[in-house]
């Protein structure tokens, strides 16, 4: 079976949804394919111009991208054909699986050729994810050992929240006149709780990110830059458990709707509440 590369998964995907007219030309443009599929530009650039040279979409004189309907056309039979399914998220993988053995506290060097093998990935490949989870403040390479992965510990998990809590609150009062009501309306519409438990989870995380971007302070954005990313990764662990993740949406709707009341001083509770309760799984891990 052929193992499709992101760009080819992207090209394939794009030619299904024409044929099925699920896409309007005006949807066809670099920013707003890289936020559906949720990648770089870069795949989607290449796999654009893929379709240029195949004949499915050409530019207008003003540089518009549209579509070729009789090349579509001809495409249509791939309608009757399941959806490509995109290739595996070897980063995605290879991080809940460090994160799952972080957790139950272990600290161990991994080998780059037994970890490649392992995945069925090149060195090469693994070598960019190990180099990239290092940068998260997942692994630390030590020479001549490997990579070393930081295990959990409750202790530090406790001295980030404490300092946490003090720049994001800091970081709320200096963004107070910078924050946008139709940023915070969409952050909002996108944190709503199941009305079902078989509704899938509607969450979106990024409130914290943008009062510390709009905070427009050099220290408290570099602190989070870097030491928030191996924490942000186990609260991205942490909030794929249901009951967690409801209430952290809970959470995030009080605090979004008093920022958009300019109700500083409710706003600053729920935050401040929010940032030292929302952790009612990683809590229990007593390491």
């Amino acid at each position: 079976m052929q193992i499709l590369t992101l760009t080819n998964y992207i090209k394939a995907d794009l030619i299904a949804r024409l044929s099925r007219e699920e896409l309007r030309p005006e949807s066809l443009t670099l920013a707003a394919l890289s936020d559906h599929y949720r990648v770089s530009v870069t795949p989607i650039y290449h796999a654009i111009n893929e379709l240029i040279d195949e004949g499915y979409l050409y530019r207008e004189k003003s540089r518009r991208l549209n579509v070729n309907q009789d090349k579509i056309g001809d495409a249509k039979t791939a309608a009757l054909s399941p959806q490509p399914a995109p290739p595996e998220d070897h980063f995605r993988r290879i991080t809940e699986d460090l994160l799952a053995i972080s957790l139950e506290g272990e600290s161990l060097f991994l080998r780059e050729a037994t970890s490649a093998e392992k995945y069925g990935i090149s060195r090469s490949s693994l070598r960019n994810i190990f180099n990239r989870l290092a940068g998260d403040g997942v692994l630390e390479h030590v020479p001549r050992r490997g990579w070393k992965l930081r295990s959990f510990n409750q202790h530090d998990l406790d001295a980030f929240i404490e300092v946490r809590v003090d720049l994001e609150l800091k970081a709320l009062e200096l963004a107070k006149g910078r924050l946008d009501p139709q940023v915070l309306q969409k952050i909002l519409a996108g944190n709503q709780v199941p009305q079902t438990d078989e509704e899938p989870l509607q969450i979106d995380n990024s409130l914290h990110e943008y009062l510390i971007k709009q905070s427009d302070n050099y220290y408290i954005i570099s602190f989070f830059d870097r030491h928030g990313r191996y924490f942000d990764l186990l609260f991205l662990w942490e909030s794929n458990v249901r009951e967690a993740a409801i209430q952290e949406i809970q959470q995030h709707q009080r605090i979004l709707t008093a920022l958009l009341n300019e109700d500083w001083t409710t706003a600053r509770e729920e935050l401040e509440f929010h940032l030292r309760s929302n952790h009612p799984v990683l809590s229990q891990l007593k390491r």
